[in-house]
């Protein structure tokens, strides 16, 4: 539990479940706290942070405090300036549920949500609550995504997705090959080629932006796509934020990209011309998907695995909302700033269901 008017676990029945406790739960919960309603927050980690608590120690946030902030709270401006770490992350939202005294119950792992008539169910380890609303804020980090290729269950050496890096030194003097072209990539390859003989492989040639844009302008632009289908995507500028590692790495030319691989072998990776690289590691810096499970009984999924939805709402169960998964659920929603901007609108349509 958390905040000294954190609740203790009750079956009652509630208006609002909050599922998942991280950046996106507790942007809602501040606005279910703001509208005085009936909620509570299941979270399944055991401390506060959310994924934050389990990145790699180096990363940083690719926009400045002031602009990867939760509603109602300021993030503290690093010590030094600068972007904040994972660390300064997970500070700043244990901080935040503290502060606005959030119903937070952890841990609990939810194991379903199903249409209970009246209420839909949200089954746990420990009991089964009832709700007249849940929101679903499990986000993505417990869903990594690796691509299959040929050959991928026959190499010998160590195969590391983002979600389980924990920071370079333990590959000190490996040959380590990183997939993929976004910014964990470009952020993990800054300071693993400190150490390791590095290989960056991506489906396109990567661009960095250039050094005065950050995520501010990546939130605008997402925000402009969702409302104006015509307007230029994130890729139209660059893909990868220059934060002060990556800008580093860029000096010493250390963030040259080959194309894809098409096979891995016993010994490492091949192109489709027949040339070979062998190695130690390979860092799958490939993305995630979102954490869905626990709704399967609802069978809202689309062919796309995705639960089609119009704003938060799921078209399929209308007491349902979904915050925070990417920008089909909000644009930029799977950032702080994103998720915060969209739990507002998500709470203002569950209060106006409440109404009802």
């Amino acid at each position: 539990m958390t905040g000294p008017k954190a609740v203790s676990h009750s079956s009652r029945p509630v208006d609002v479940v909050v599922i998942g406790g991280g950046q996106a739960g507790l942007a809602a919960g501040y606005y279910l706290r703001r509208a005085r309603a009936d909620f509570v927050i299941l979270d399944a980690r055991d401390e506060p942070g959310g994924a934050w608590r389990h990145a790699w120690p180096s990363l940083r946030l690719f926009s400045p405090a002031p602009y990867s902030s939760l509603p109602g709270r300021m993030m503290p401006v690093p010590e030094g300036g600068g972007y904040p770490s994972a660390a300064d992350a997970v500070a700043y939202l244990a901080d935040y549920e503290q502060r606005y005294e959030l119903p937070i119950i952890r841990p609990v792992r939810v194991s379903a949500v199903r249409d209970g008539g009246e209420w839909l169910a949200v089954e746990t380890g420990t009991g089964t609550w009832h709700a007249r609303i849940v929101v679903s804020a499990t986000g993505t980090w417990g869903g990594a995504y690796v691509p299959y290729y040929p050959g991928i269950g026959d190499f010998r050496g160590q195969q590391l997705h983002t979600a389980n890096y924990t920071g370079p030194e333990p590959l000190r003097g490996q040959r380590v090959v990183i997939v993929g072209g976004g910014n964990s990539a470009a952020q993990i390859l800054a300071e693993v080629s400190t150490v390791a003989d590095t290989t960056w492989a991506t489906l396109r040639p990567p661009r960095l932006l250039s050094d005065d844009i950050d995520g501010r302008a990546l939130f605008d632009l997402a925000t402009r796509r969702a409302r104006f289908a015509d307007a230029p995507g994130i890729g139209d500028l660059g893909d990868i934020v220059a934060v002060p590692a990556v800008r580093e790495a860029r000096n010493r030319g250390a963030l040259k990209a080959e194309p894809m691989f098409t096979r891995l072998t016993p010994d490492g990776v091949a192109w489709a011309d027949g040339t070979t690289l062998a190695c130690d590691t390979i860092i799958w810096c490939t993305g995630f998907r979102p954490v869905l499970s626990h709704l399967a009984p609802l069978k809202l999924r689309g062919p796309d695995g995705v639960i089609p939805t119009e704003g938060t709402r799921a078209l399929g169960e209308a007491r349902l909302h979904l915050l925070g998964y990417g920008d089909w659920t909000g644009p930029a929603s799977a950032t702080l700033i994103g998720a915060a901007r969209t739990a507002r609108t998500t709470v203002s349509g569950v209060m106006g269901q409440l109404a009802f």
